[in-house]
């Protein structure tokens, strides 16, 4: 009796529900980063790994990380790239929990590092609206970028040429950026509307947190 309690209690603990993304306000989603972590983007076209630093940007590091471990990320399309410049994502598969998070913005911080090729920064359309959308330069853009709050938090250490592969036909079409006022379809019908009219678009997988 006692070794099937144990095995009921073992599967159960094994099988629990992550927090429920519908609900941002959870203690789950205000715990702290580790200092450096490692996250591992499993792509319909191959595997991307970045490095965090939590002491480059604390809020997006800690945003990232809790999402991460609580899922968001996972079957979340890389819906906008303009090839050769950045790969956008971070709009996810739930339109209900997209919408959930799409008030849950962050304070802007001081930039450690440039918009080098290769780090993670996240989109907004206003000063200190940092959410969950987030893209990687696919070159250099700290000529541009680092003359707004676009903070890298990361950085790609594995899988860049992956991430320039990511499928670009569409362009800015399939969801365009945050400030161009097209992601209503998105927010409205998630990864329905993306499969539907942008059939060719890569999505992350799953993204895990890797050490």
């Amino acid at each position: 009796m006692k070794y099937y309690l144990v095995s009921i209690l073992l599967l159960t603990s094994a099988c629990a529900p992550k927090v429920s993304l519908l609900h941002p306000e959870k203690p789950a989603f205000r715990k702290a980063a580790p200092g450096i972590f490692s996250v591992a983007l499993e792509t319909t076209k191959g595997l991307i790994e970045l490095e965090v630093h939590r002491d480059w940007s604390p809020h997006g590091a800690d945003r990232f990380y809790n999402l991460v471990q609580n899922g968001y990320y996972n079957n979340a399309a890389v819906f906008r790239i303009r090839p050769g410049v950045w790969a956008q994502f971070g709009i996810a598969e739930d339109p209900a929990v997209s919408r959930a998070w799409r008030q849950q913005t962050l304070p802007d911080e001081p930039r450690m590092i440039s918009n080098e090729r290769g780090s993670v920064a996240y989109a907004f359309k206003d000063p200190n609206g940092r959410t969950t959308q987030m893209f990687i330069n696919l070159r250099d853009n700290s000529a541009t970028h680092d003359t707004e709050p676009f903070v890298p938090f990361a950085k790609v250490v594995k899988g860049m040429e992956i991430a320039d592969e990511l499928y670009s036909g569409y362009g800015e079409q399939s969801g365009g950026g945050i400030r161009a006022g097209k992601q209503d379809s998105l927010f409205a019908r998630g990864n329905a509307y993306l499969k539907q009219y942008w059939p060719k678009l890569d999505y992350i997988v799953k993204a895990r947190i890797i050490k």
